[in-house]
């Protein structure tokens, strides 16, 4: 396969500020990057929508993607959610009807513009990804192509609130307390003038309560099948390209997409972790814009760039290697399936009967695994990556099988059937797969939980009986992987793993009744002569930066106390953007800390403290958003407030509480 190249490097031109109307008279505010001479000969249009805020958190990753399609003749264009950014409006939830709505007013708008051909695409990481393939499945007439990038089709099985049907305690929380602070921050008055006060106010004053929301759904019901086009694959008819990576957590959907889809799809699965990919940590990251062209030519511009004879997956494949190996590189090779479902993909059973085992059989609620397992959601941090997960090996029940004589590689969705049985009417189970080295270090190489209350699916919910064995099973997410000859296939279970998840509200214990099916299903690779080599991707290239940035890097802390076994987690971050051109200064700090007493399953409490930080010259914003979420065996606890500052004075502060029942969680 020929390795993609930019089509063309136009002279563009930059309209930073534009009003989109939409039908209710609300306005949405964008940023245009065009062909000089679009208006002249109009071109596709290349759609970005998310709630990031186009003037300053987006902004330094959103000159490495929109000015490099206007240069291969494309009108690129950033839009701002209702309610985020400059845009007028409220925001009320992620992927309202109102934000589809007003994607589908964007989309037609963006056709009828007299430097557009009539074509558009959608692109987008994350929230763009999840709405690119909403909107699709929309059908709105002028969209042509989808590129979606660590996304979802489906909105309970694979997002920050739950995995498995359990309350995801590392991620439901702090995404709230994000989206609390990040809906609260000012429009910029350089761009809407005196009425950015009034619309400030008004955000603080309506930011959604997301976290009480998502509690009050705590299995699969209608407000998780709302935006989930898996509800109907079939009403995707455009092209998708969907990207993954093997350290984000939503790399499962390109299986799926792969699946289901009737329309032209392909998928790329890397080693990078929530991030574009030519950003992508870890690396090696690739030149993903001239990917991306390759799509938006052939499917918008007509052009024979080989796009429709892609392989239907093309995936990364990593090698064994120790926990503390570099990790801003994977050692590993690309290889490619050219069509789905592979011939040289097929599940591969290994009976736990046929493994070593270790730990207890039956597995207590108290146990302290978790606190090594890394970020649920990684953006590449060093500190948010997994190590070496043998000390939690070791407070878990696990099957080991014998040494590997030849390698056995895996491109798929693993899968654990397990015969158990539980003391208490509600618990979870933590499983995961690892590659353990001859001196006993053990590399996760993926996990999944399952809440063992929702036995058949996710919308039922029913009492365990103490003792009666129930067999289960239960997906891990999707990965790519070599386990080297030398190395040992490893599958830990824990009834407790803090803080990804949430406890159950009695100390439990799970035991493992060894039945004769139990087995880790395998989606084993027979390596073949088509296999990519390294370089059919080729590394991005680098282009001056003209904002300033000032990230730094991630901390995260783990504490435990040697007499109760009390665990507690810290992590910071930091965020900073700065426009030299107009002074704009943007600044973020986020601090999550998970505390726990394994012993006592009600002790499990998150607090989240966020501050956004917004100004220029003498203009100074800043909004503090702090949350808590606590819970007894019968509810979560929940505590909110939010202040916002002008000039270090205060204007306006909130707060709340409220206590949501448990529904078998």
């Amino acid at each position: 396969m020929t390795v993609p190249s930019r089509s063309s490097d136009l002279p563009i031109q930059v309209i930073r500020h534009v009003w989109i109307p939409l039908a209710d008279g609300t306005r949405l505010a964008a940023r245009i990057w065009l062909p000089e001479d679009a208006e002249n000969a109009p071109v596709p249009a290349i759609l970005e929508y998310i709630p990031y805020r186009k003037n300053d958190m987006t902004a330094a990753r959103d000159e490495t993607i929109h000015p490099e399609f206007a240069r291969a003749g494309y009108a690129s264009v950033r839009v701002d959610l209702r309610g985020s950014g400059d845009s007028e409006g409220i925001m009320t939830d992620e992927y309202s009807p109102t934000e589809l709505d007003d994607g589908l007013q964007v989309i037609a708008w963006l056709a009828e513009q007299p430097w557009c051909d009539g074509k558009v695409g959608i692109i987008g990481k994350s929230w763009g990804g999840f709405n690119g393939l909403q909107l699709a499945a929309l059908r709105p007439p002028a969209l042509a192509a989808v590129i979606t990038v660590c996304s979802t089709d489906d909105r309970y099985a694979d997002d920050v609130h739950y995995n498995g049907g359990v309350v995801l305690g590392s991620e439901m929380l702090p995404w709230a307390a994000t989206m609390l602070a990040y809906n609260a921050r000012p429009p910029d008055p350089a761009v809407v003038g005196d009425a950015w006060r009034e619309q400030w106010l008004a955000r603080m004053e309506t930011s959604p309560r997301y976290i009480e929301t998502w509690l009050a759904h705590q299995r699969r019901d209608d407000y998780w099948r709302h935006g989930s086009v898996c509800e109907d694959y079939s009403a995707i008819d455009v092209p998708i390209l969907a990207v993954g990576g093997l350290y984000d957590e939503y790399r499962t959907t390109l299986f799926r997409l792969l699946d289901n889809l009737s329309s032209p799809v392909r998928a790329l699965l890397g080693p990078w972790s929530h991030n574009y990919p030519h950003q992508g940590v870890p690396g090696p990251a690739i030149d993903f814009i001239a990917e991306s062209i390759r799509w938006w030519d052939h499917w918008m511009k007509g052009r024979d760039t080989g796009a429709d004879q892609l392989p239907a997956l093309r995936a990364y494949v990593p090698s064994s290697a120790p926990p503390d190996e570099d990790r801003t590189e994977r050692r590993g090779r690309w290889v490619a399936e050219k069509s789905w479902p592979a011939a040289d993909i097929a599940e591969h059973a290994l009976p736990l009967e046929a493994a070593h085992r270790g730990g207890p059989a039956a597995l207590s609620s108290r146990s302290g695994a978790g606190s090594l397992s890394g970020e649920w959601l990684q953006f590449g941090e060093l500190a948010a990556q997994q190590v070496d997960q043998a000390p939690d090996d070791a407070v878990s029940a696990t099957y080991t099988w014998p040494k590997l004589t030849e390698p056995v590689e895996i491109v798929g969705t693993p899968e654990v059937i397990l015969t158990v049985s539980a003391s208490q009417p509600i618990a979870s189970l933590a499983v995961r797969l690892c590659d353990v080295d001859d001196d006993g270090a053990s590399r996760l190489i993926t996990a999944g939980l399952r809440n063992l209350t929702h036995h058949d699916d996710h919308e039922r919910a029913s009492a365990l009986q103490p003792g009666t064995p129930r067999t289960y099973r239960i997906p891990l997410l999707a990965t790519a992987h070599r386990f080297e000859p030398g190395q040992r296939i490893r599958l830990a279970m824990s009834a407790a793993y803090w803080p990804w998840a949430w406890p159950a509200p009695e100390a439990v214990e799970v035991t493992l009744l060894a039945a004769d099916d139990d087995a880790l299903v395998l989606p084993m690779r027979t390596a073949g002569d088509d296999d990519y080599s390294d370089e059919t991707f080729a590394p991005p290239p680098h282009r001056p930066q003209r904002l300033q940035t000032g990230d730094e890097p991630m901390c995260k802390t783990i504490a435990r106390e040697l007499g109760t076994g009390r665990t507690s987690l810290e992590v910071h971050s930091t965020a900073e953007v700065r426009d030299p051109d107009d002074g704009l200064h943007y600044r973020a700090l986020e601090i999550n800390r998970y505390d726990r007493q394994p012993a006592e399953p009600a002790s499990a409490q998150v607090e989240c403290l966020r501050t956004e930080r917004v100004g220029r010259d003498d203009w100074d914003t800043r909004v503090e958003a702090t949350s808590q979420m606590s819970c007894d065996t019968t509810h979560f606890h929940l505590t909110s407030e939010i202040t916002g500052y002008e000039n270090d004075v205060e204007v306006f502060a909130q707060s709340w509480t409220t206590s949501i029942p448990r529904d078998f969680n």
